[in-house]
């Protein structure tokens, strides 16, 4: 028996989200899973590094599986893709030692939200980035940020039927990227609670528009009630860009996403 991580990227739109639910309800758990049946000839279930929602896109998703069919990496990788939709591919495909989990070895998760700040929604990016037609005070913006970092109870920012066993995060990292109409908000910590990322958008964007003061986001913070937020921001913009690891699993990298940003708009200097 083989144990094989992949890199997975997909556009979520048309998915009811990563994890498989009742049959009929396309997700992008149950079309790799698919997939990946054809080209090990026996049924195949993966394990995923974070579950995201519907409509939320992935360009770092990491999985894992185990197989006992003799493949080479390559038919994992392009026999896959053969079958999966254009919406979805597998970005790498390797050997992995026995004790590696996508979930539970990782030990962060980093999510980039991007807006497209213009009075007129685009067309051409459509479903791939969240638009807001206020102008945006990013400096604003990046100031109510840093309330947020490090260890806090994120209960305000917890979507109403998440799973998570503690409302209590460590974000390591949060901060805002602008290049023209397009504004990126990018996240790390341990782990995240279900809408937790759109919320956390929401929040700083009604403080972007001048709805509240930069303070505000500490108050809805120390409150550790959803209903001291502002509203849950759309899924469009979101996207799962990377999962960190122990080096010892020795996982290919690459460079944060998704690929259609200017490469330079994230190695910027963040917002002061």
């Amino acid at each position: 028996m083989t144990r094989i991580a992949l890199g997975i990227e997909y556009n979520g739109t048309h998915y009811r989200g990563w994890q498989t639910q009742q049959a009929g309800v396309p997700t992008v758990q149950s079309q790799v899973e698919r997939a990946l049946a054809l080209v090990a000839n026996h049924p195949v279930s993966v394990i995923c590094a974070g579950r995201t929602d519907a409509g939320v896109h992935g360009c770092g998703q990491v999985v894992h599986f185990d197989s006992d069919a003799d493949r080479q990496m390559r038919a994992w990788q392009y026999g896959g893709n053969s079958n999966l939709p254009p919406d979805i591919s597998i970005r790498w495909a390797v050997p992995v030692a026995g004790d590696f989990h996508a979930r539970f070895s990782a030990f962060s998760r980093r999510y980039r939200y991007v807006i497209y700040n213009h009075p007129i929604r685009p067309a051409l990016l459509a479903g791939q980035v969240s638009w807001q037609f206020r102008p945006l005070d990013v400096p604003l913006m990046q100031r109510a940020a840093r309330y947020l970092v490090g260890e806090h109870d994120f209960s305000s920012f917890r979507g109403i039927y998440c799973q998570s066993k503690t409302p209590v995060k460590t974000i390591h990292s949060l901060e805002l990227y602008q290049r023209g109409k397009l504004i990126v908000l990018e996240v790390e910590a341990n782990a995240f609670l279900m809408h937790m990322v759109r919320n956390i958008a929401g929040a700083l964007m009604a403080v972007g528009v001048g709805r509240y003061p930069v303070d505000w986001v500490q108050q809805v913070l120390a409150a550790k009630n959803r209903s001291a937020n502002a509203a849950t921001a759309p899924p469009d913009g979101l996207y799962l860009v990377g999962v960190g690891y122990p080096e010892r699993f020795d996982l290919p990298s690459e460079p944060y996403g998704p690929a259609w940003l200017p490469e330079d708009l994230c190695s910027l200097k963040a917002i002061d």
